[in-house]
């Protein structure tokens, strides 16, 4: 309750009683010792302040008064929002008052982003609630300010608030390691004790917001990393190595962006962004099937493990470098990688024979040319088949399980027209071959699905078949002499979504076959392949085999990371795909990405980047991302004529939907009192030499997001 009446003997000069009801809050309002009453009569010259009971009494000059009675209304309202009042907030209270007369100072330091022990972190100024609330409501913001402002500290807040509401399940701290030109590789100590330094105000914050004993457990299992910038671009592969694309198998050195590759999906996937990275160490990525892949120590991995599959988890997110010496519990392998969830897409193209019937052929035909194209099979339902799928042909049973296949003349043709069967295979040069040396032409291998499932058909209907177990799955074994047979029927197999391993028998040793009566010795070594397919996908069309596979199924193929061991240096490039959860296929149809999936991720001192740093910082940017950038362009480090890429980001994204600018000043500074007046000194002295110095460039002329 507030009372004024005029003062009859000065009529400039009126007085004002406020009541509080609440002696507890008029305790707390006063201060220790009364140090707050004491302040504020400091603060408020022309106001006299007078405290009888459960009311205070103000008198002064009509606006003085005004002012200093909102000052008292306001810190009366924090209180009962149960903030506790010191000099600093009355203060910081005043100042926004003054700054900004239609808003409520209340409104700001009361809104909590989260709490510790008791202890609240929260905005203390109009600018840092607007910065809170432009990171709350955009996916890229920039924090741009002097030191002091609480850029990065309240980015943290919000970071440790997203992780700790599972809205992320990831926090990456970084910031650029070039303070006082100083470059890591001319630094002594190791490697932690190099970045230490820089790293320390990410992990002072971090020790603010979370139970200190809890930070090493997260920073080991990935939920949060902290490492200088140039850690964030090593997510690669050396240039030679494979990505899958619509049109097969490309060095990844190769790409460009808008090209397309094969996503997890098996859908094409653009290419966003295409990186060099230089010279990197790569290690060698194997996986428990015999595939592998070479990577950087840095790059990603979508991986899950036993416990995260009993809970229902997502993929988690891990590095190269993370898993090394963690690949087995209880002697078991820890990380199952994703497969690719539906079979690849390539672009359909023509093929001169029947998928089906090809794989027949590769698998029990003889194809030397030397004579008639043969079949050999126990199950006439195959020759039935085979005649079917080759138009103009006959299979002509020949004995035993021989069969012919000869062209069906018509009335008029003469002796010399080829048989249709060889044309074909002289085509596909196929023509010659013999069992250790056949292979699966490039025009199937790359074709439809539909395709590819054909052909893979008739190799199993023909040399391949169900192994059954009690009590087990039933899993498809296949054997071939040849080599790149071998691969080419594993490479089919993965391209459907399975997984397939490989062994070999050697001839050398083997008991001897029989033929007619007479024992036949092995001259090739067998090659044996394993095969296990995802659900939906047939492998046979012979009844016989398919009635004993589908009695108990074949099991979920699954793929584990075996080993990760070190392979010396390579140049390296990294890329972004537009694919939904960021995945690509790279080589033996191993899913792997390299963007920031689910992730908070901020870069602090911003301004010590170069254009070329930034856009590849921006570009690690995944789906259920946020990336908060701060740094003060006053403040420039980089050596020499350097660009600061905080400089011109913003007349490069300045209209970009979802990005944010937002822009701190000395009003915003919560730290020492003088620490704000030194900002404005300098600002000041700025103004009067003529406009901003070397490393102020690019802070005039733009217009602020807030």
């Amino acid at each position: 309750m507030t009372d004024r009446s005029d003062n009859v003997k000065n009529t400039s000069t009126i007085t004002s009683t406020i009541t509080v009801g609440d002696q507890g809050s008029l305790m707390a309002l006063l201060g220790r010792a009364d140090e707050n009453l004491r302040y504020l009569e400091r603060r408020n010259p022309g106001v006299d302040l007078h405290v009888r009971g459960d009311t205070i009494t103000l008198t002064g000059l009509n606006g003085d008064l005004h002012a200093a009675e909102r000052l008292v209304k306001e810190l009366l309202a924090l209180i009962e929002n149960g903030e506790n009042v010191d000099p600093d907030i009355i203060r910081r209270t005043e100042n926004m008052l003054k700054a900004a007369p239609g808003e409520r100072p209340a409104d700001v330091l009361t809104h909590n982003i989260i709490s510790k022990r008791g202890k609240a972190i929260r905005p203390k100024t109009f600018g840092q609630k607007r910065y809170v609330e432009a990171i709350d409501e955009n996916t890229i913001i920039f924090g741009i300010g002097p030191a002091g402002t609480g850029k990065t500290y309240l980015a943290m807040a919000k970071a440790v608030q997203a992780l700790q509401s599972k809205e992320i399940n990831r926090i990456i701290l970084t910031r650029p390691a070039v303070e006082a030109g100083e470059k890591l590789g001319f630094l002594p100590g190791t490697l932690f004790e190099k970045i230490d330094p820089y790293l320390r105000p990410l992990y002072d914050a971090l020790h603010d917001m979370i139970d200190p004993a809890s930070i090493p457990k997260l920073m080991e299992n990935g939920t949060i990393e902290v490492a200088p910038l140039a850690f964030m671009r090593g997510r690669a592969h050396p240039v030679f190595t494979n990505v899958l694309t619509p049109d097969g198998w490309r060095p990844i050195g190769e790409l460009e962006v808008g090209d397309l590759v094969v996503g997890s999906n098996g859908e094409p996937t653009p290419v966003l962004g295409v990186f060099p990275q230089g010279k990197k160490e790569i290690f060698r990525v194997m996986t428990q099937d015999g595939a592998f892949t070479l990577a950087t120590a840095e790059h990603l991995w979508a991986v899950k493990t036993a416990a995260d599959k009993r809970r229902g988890k997502p993929y988690r997110i891990l590095e190269t470098q993370e898993m090394i010496d963690d690949l087995r519990v209880h002697h078991q392998r820890k990380y199952e990688l994703p497969l690719i969830s539906a079979p690849a897409r390539f672009p359909e193209r023509a093929v001169p024979m029947d998928p089906y019937a090809l794989g027949l052929l590769l698998g029990d035909g003889c194809l030397t040319g030397s004579t008639t194209p043969s079949f050999s099979t126990a199950d006439p339902e195959l020759a039935a088949e085979l005649e079917s799928a080759l138009p103009g042909v006959r299979v002509r049973h020949k004995a035993g399980p021989d069969y012919v296949l000869n062209r069906i003349a018509e009335t008029g043709d003469v002796i010399t027209i080829a048989n249709p069967v060889t044309e074909v295979l002289r085509e596909l040069e196929l023509i010659g071959t013999q069992s250790h040396s056949k292979f699966i032409p490039e025009v199937y291998r790359f074709n439809t699905a539909e395709v590819r499932l054909a052909l893979l058909q008739g190799l199993l209907d023909s040399d391949g078949g169900p192994v059954a177990q009690k009590d087990r799955t039933c899993r498809i074994q296949y054997t071939t002499t040849s080599i790149v047979l071998r691969d080419h029927v594993v490479e089919l197999v993965q391209s459907l979504g399975g997984v397939a391993y490989t062994r070999r028998r050697p001839a050398e040793g083997r008991k001897p076959g029989r033929a007619k009566g007479r024992e036949v010795l092995y001259r090739q070594d067998a090659h044996v392949v394993d095969i296990r397919l995802p659900e939906g996908i047939e492998p046979f069309r012979l009844e016989r085999k398919a009635a004993k596979y589908n009695a108990s199924r074949g099991g979920r193929p699954m793929r584990f990371i075996d080993s990760i061991e070190h392979a010396g240096e390579e140049e390296a490039v990294c890329i972004q795909v537009a694919a939904a959860d960021s995945l690509y296929v790279t080589e033996d149809y191993l899913v792997t990405h390299n963007t920031l999936n689910d992730a908070f991720i901020i870069l602090d001192e911003a301004q010590n980047t170069t254009p070329e740093q930034m856009k590849m910082f921006l570009t690690r940017l995944g789906f259920g991302s946020k990336i908060v950038v701060t740094g003060d362009i006053t403040q420039v480090d980089l050596p020499g004529n350097a660009t600061s890429g905080l400089r011109v980001v913003r007349d490069i994204l300045a209209d970009v939907d979802d990005v944010h600018f937002a822009t701190l000043s000395a009003d915003d500074v919560v730290r020492h009192q003088l620490v704000s007046d030194i900002v404005n000194a300098y600002e000041k002295w700025d103004a009067r030499q003529g406009g901003p110095k070397k490393g102020q460039r690019g802070n005039r002329g733009h217009r602020d997001h807030q």
